[in-house]
């Protein structure tokens, strides 16, 4: 019976190449890059059903998530061990890290309705893409569409959650029009000590995207998102010792962007290029209740143009790119109880340029990208990244990278005032890091496996230091390095449509110094083992998707108590699953179950999680 499932599997694979994008400054194929990438298409997307896209990220491995209490709160989303703010998030090409939130891409407001496929890049890509991008990259995109249809859906379950979503595409010989909304709200639970008031959040998302090919070969186009949110929590009593409490905190948020592009080539030549401007705009608002505490804002200008030329000599084929790189960013802080005494108007801007040569003679692929990034307030910096990637024959390869990534100082870290609390460093210079890794792989008709070891070190990473003796704290760069290593492997397997199934596991083995000199400490917040487990396929008009993830355990700081402690936060499964059914043409009715072992988890020292929650809708669509 499993030899006859898998010559059925091995007949029916997709032979269909899967491009990734952000493996290099052009689209290629995964089977030839050396990078470490995972992929979730729209369907697997609409599968599982998963409401935020941050749920989605937990498959993926060496991605450690954290929410700050149920769904909805703040979380951060942390790559081979890296900071949460060394992660560099794309959203339709758009470059989407909050740069009025300490440049940490804002995961909790990514309504998964307005996407159509994530990509994530693991380890250091500053090479092709600049600041921030130490853990890795993840873009999501809402993709241009192939053909005209429109669909609807609402849903509603336990813990009050209500959702509501709408899509549609238009399409003609030479244009596309498409657009998403999602709105979501949930009542949540008191994330305390389940006593006190629920902390819930809701959210409205939307994205658009139109192109035009208005002569052959040559098109323009636009693309904008908007995400609005307010996430209610528990936050901390004002007055020493500070200690976490039942509170009516809340932050409300919008980030919106839009991009403008023009790209064209000819095949002949080989030669194209594209030339785009996008402007990214925040804002978040603290409030205690319906008192407005403090606010930040900031706002992100970029250019950039590319040229790329593809050509060949004899057997060799190579693609040879040059882009250009300039943008603005802004910040402005003010609060209220302080008497605006923390108020803060910053700018600063940055130059960029990149050239990337790839290189093809069958059985090899060759990559080298280097970059020079020229700062307005820090020194300048270069990184390189190389790879290659050996196909050894009978579906086997091997890859090997070295990577370089860099990440400047926030705007908080530099200037942020809390009086009598904390207050910024303006000498602060970027942290940098270098990494290798290494992979065997095997990729033969539905089956696509993978074990990849790698090795990183941060250098003048930025810390909080606390004086005990006046509860004040600033910034520093530390000067010794953090070290980040481990193995990820990953299955997948795919029978046709009736089912595709991924596996992943991961070992991590993450370290900062101590305060012995030449020792080192675990770092807190990423799990020593991860994995997942992930299903998704139809039977006849039956669909279905489910998936596990693993959190082994984990240290976190208690600075409930004095002074601060280290505290183990215990492992956990996470499963959760959909399963939907047409009852007749363009309607269709699911079922949604998450948290289905009802795990007692915390991500966060202090902040409860929701427990087991069913959910049911109706899905409208026609193409």
């Amino acid at each position: 019976m499993l030899i006859s499932l898998l010559l059925t599997s091995l007949a029916a694979a997709d032979a269909t190449p899967e491009i990734v994008v952000t493996a290099s400054r052009a689209p290629e194929e995964r089977s030839k890059s050396a990078a470490s990438t995972t992929v979730r298409d729209q369907e697997q997307i609409e599968r599982l059903g998963d409401p935020l896209a941050v749920s989605l990220l937990r498959l993926v491995p060496s991605a450690a998530v954290e929410t700050s209490g149920p769904a909805g709160s703040f979380a951060e989303v942390r790559i081979r061990g890296a900071e949460a703010n060394h992660t560099l998030l794309f959203i339709d090409g758009i470059r989407a890290n909050d740069p009025a939130a300490n440049d940490t891409p804002r995961f909790e407001l990514l309504n998964s309705d307005m996407i159509s496929r994530i990509e994530v890049v693991r380890g250091p890509q500053s090479a092709l893409w600049g600041s921030d991008a130490i853990g890795g990259v993840i873009a999501v995109n809402g993709l241009a569409p192939t053909e005209p249809g429109y669909s609807a859906a609402g849903e509603a379950g336990s813990f009050g959650f209500r959702r509501l979503s709408a899509s549609g595409q238009l399409v003609s010989s030479n244009a596309t029009l498409a657009g998403a909304i999602g709105w979501q709200r949930a009542t949540g639970i008191d994330s305390f000590n389940g006593e006190g008031d629920r902390d819930g959040y809701r959210n409205l998302s939307g994205r658009i995207r139109g192109s035009w090919e208005f002569a052959p070969g040559f098109e323009v186009g636009a693309a904008a998102f908007s995400l609005d949110g307010r996430s209610e929590f528990d936050g901390f009593n004002p007055d020493p010792p500070f200690q976490h409490t039942d509170t009516l905190d809340n932050t409300r948020n919008r980030l919106s962007a839009g991009r403008l592009w023009l790209k064209g080539g000819d095949e002949v030549s080989g030669l194209s290029g594209s030339i785009a401007t996008s402007l990214l705009g925040s804002s978040n608002r603290n409030f205690i209740g319906n008192g407005e505490i403090n606010r930040t804002a900031g706002d992100r200008w970029t250019v950039n143009g590319q040229l790329e030329y593809r050509f060949s000599t004899g057997p060799v084929r190579h693609t040879a790119i040059v882009a250009l790189d300039h943008d603005r960013e802004t910040f402005e802080a003010s609060d209220i109880i302080f008497f605006n005494a923390s108020d803060q108007h910053r700018h600063r801007s940055h130059d960029a340029v990149t050239a990337e040569w790839r290189a093809e003679l069958k059985p090899l692929v060759a990559d080298i990208a280097v970059r020079r990034d020229s700062f307005s307030a820090f020194a300048d910096a270069t990184t390189v990244r190389a790879s290659a990637l050996f196909a050894v024959g009978g579906g086997f390869s091997i890859a090997a990278s070295y990577s370089e990534g860099i990440a400047q100082p926030t705007f908080f870290d530099l200037f942020g005032v809390f009086p009598g609390t904390f207050i910024g460093n303006p000498s602060l210079k970027p942290e940098s890091s270098r990494g290798f890794e290494a992979s065997l792989r095997f990729r033969r008709g539905p089956i696509d496996a993978a074990v990849t070891g790698y090795k990183q070190t941060l250098h003048d990473e930025i810390i909080d230091l606390f004086d005990p003796a006046t509860f004040t704290s600033t910034t520093a760069n530390r000067s010794t390095s953090s070290h980040r290593s481990g193995i990820e492997a990953e299955f997948g397997w795919k029978l046709g449509k009736q089912l595709r199934l991924s596996a992943t596991y991961a070992y991590l083995h993450a370290t900062e110094p101590g305060a012995i000199p030449s020792s080192q400490l675990r770092e807190v917040r990423r799990p020593k083992h991860s994995g997942s487990l992930a299903l998704d396929g139809a039977s006849g008009r039956l669909t279905y998707g489910g998936s596990v993830a693993y959190v082994g355990t984990r240290s976190d700081t208690n600075f409930d108590v004095f002074p601060a402690q280290k505290v183990r936060l215990k492992a956990y499964w996470l499963a959760g699953g959909r399963v939907a059914y047409p009852v007749r043409p363009g309607v269709e009715l699911f079922a949604r179950v998450s948290n289905l072992f009802d795990a007692k988890y915390q991500d966060v020292v202090g902040y409860r999680t929701e427990g087991r929650a069913v959910f049911a809708g109706v899905r409208l669509g026609g193409r």
